[in-house]
């Protein structure tokens, strides 16, 4: 078994730690920012210094390929380096790292692969600046289209699609990941939660990413004077909303343990302090890995009444997502290998939407997680120690090897 050098490692963390770098230790890399190209810039000039193959696609994706020694589909890894405003050092950015540190502990110790080792950058995953999330792994699998993607606006007016022009990463078409020519895709990512970490295990074997719905719930009262109108005549949207929010999170709680749900916005009109509030939108976000679950969630939300303190009640399903599992070969290779390495582990579901989620339409997929201290992520105190990190680096690097020596 190889293990990966951990003081090269610490080096690459402090490097792209400085791209985007915020007061409080964290850093701010949205998409196409001045950040975020200098930081494809520092994966660029590695790849250069490396002599890999390396290639742009049309959406700003990075390729970059380590030859292997019979031409075989390449083994793909990689993740991003865009960021959340006032993010941590090690989301997405560690699957970037983590591919790179495969690449120089391959050619450090004269460790030649028959397939084709390819470095993957994916562009805007977070979906900050130009939302939706996973923008270009979406349009490379058809969950988007390139059309739409290109006019989505950041604050500013400016197009995703004006921006990759005006950056120095929109290649080719012909530069995409062609799905025949890829073997597997191995993605080693925090598990921004507290799991991992509170069963004391070093590793999590991904089996898959839960399912989800997204919903939004507008309430509709009447608006009045606040001072005029006596309580019992008032059709009061934001009490009303309330109530209904506290309802829904009681029957949600009576659902499986495991069951997440927020309802993270809300917005009320007019939302002056001397009217009474007449209409109110409030969002709930749910997510577990079996489709019953979710079901079950969809049919409290199906019996709602139509009417609550006289204010009239709706429910929007924006959009929904099935539970996305691994490829069971890959996701037994990591468990084979973090065994043999004897690492503590678990199996577990991420909660999370990654690239890798949308790459496994296309290409056998799988992922391999490192603990997040305390759970935290998308803010500065994000944290996983060295030797975490390293010892998922040392999975994913084990893993390439054993995927390596299995045909095609």
């Amino acid at each position: 078994m190889l293990n990966c050098n951990r003081s090269s490692l610490n080096d690459k963390i402090s490097q792209f730690s400085a791209f985007g770098a915020t007061k409080n230790g964290g850093v701010t890399r949205l998409t196409l920012s001045d950040e975020d190209i200098a930081a494809r810039d520092f994966i660029i000039d590695f790849c250069q210094s490396k002599d890999l193959i390396t290639r742009v696609d049309d959406l700003g994706n990075i390729y970059a390929t380590l030859k292997g020694t019979d031409g075989s589909k390449a083994i793909l890894s990689g993740s991003h380096c865009d960021s959340v405003i006032n993010g941590g050092n090690y989301d997405g950015i560690l699957g970037v790292i983590s591919a790179m540190e495969t690449i120089d502990t391959l050619l450090a110790n004269h460790v030649q692969l028959a397939h084709d080792f390819t470095l993957v950058v994916w562009t805007n995953e977070e979906g900050v600046r130009f939302p939706p999330a996973m923008m270009s792994s979406g349009i490379i699998t058809g969950e988007f289209t390139k059309e739409t993607m290109f006019k989505v606006e950041d604050r500013e007016g400016i197009t995703f699609g004006e921006a990759l022009a005006e950056s120095s990463f929109q290649g080719e078409f012909e530069n995409r990941l062609v799905p025949n020519d890829a073997k597997a895709y191995l993605e080693l990512h925090i598990e921004q939660g507290p799991i991992l970490e509170a069963n004391q295990n070093d590793i999590g074997i991904v089996e898959g990413v839960v399912g989800m719905v997204n919903y939004d719930f507008i309430v509709r009262g009447q608006a009045d004077h606040a001072g005029t109108t006596p309580m019992r005549y008032r059709q009061d949207a934001l009490v009303t909303a309330a109530k209904l929010l506290l309802q829904l999170h009681e029957a949600f709680s009576g659902l499986a343990d495991d069951l997440v749900f927020t309802f993270g916005e809300i917005s009320a009109h007019p939302n002056l302090h001397t009217v009474i509030p007449d209409y109110v939108k409030f969002s709930l976000d749910a997510r577990h890995k079996d489709a019953e679950v979710i079901q079950q969630v969809v049919d409290i939300i199906n019996h709602l009444p139509q009417t609550i303190n006289q204010c009239q009640i709706e429910a929007i399903e924006n959009w929904a997502r099935n539970t996305v599992y691994f490829n069971p070969s890959l996701v037994n290779a990591v468990s084979d290998v973090t065994k043999d390495l004897n690492y503590s582990n678990q199996r577990l579901y991420s909660g999370a939407g990654h690239d890798a989620q949308y790459i496994s339409k296309i290409v056998p997929t799988t992922m391999i997680f490192v603990p997040s201290k305390d759970g935290h992520s998308h803010c500065e105190i994000e944290y996983t120690s060295l030797e975490q990190c390293a010892k998922g680096i040392d999975v994913l690097l084990n893993t390439v090897i054993l995927i390596d020596k299995i045909a095609d």
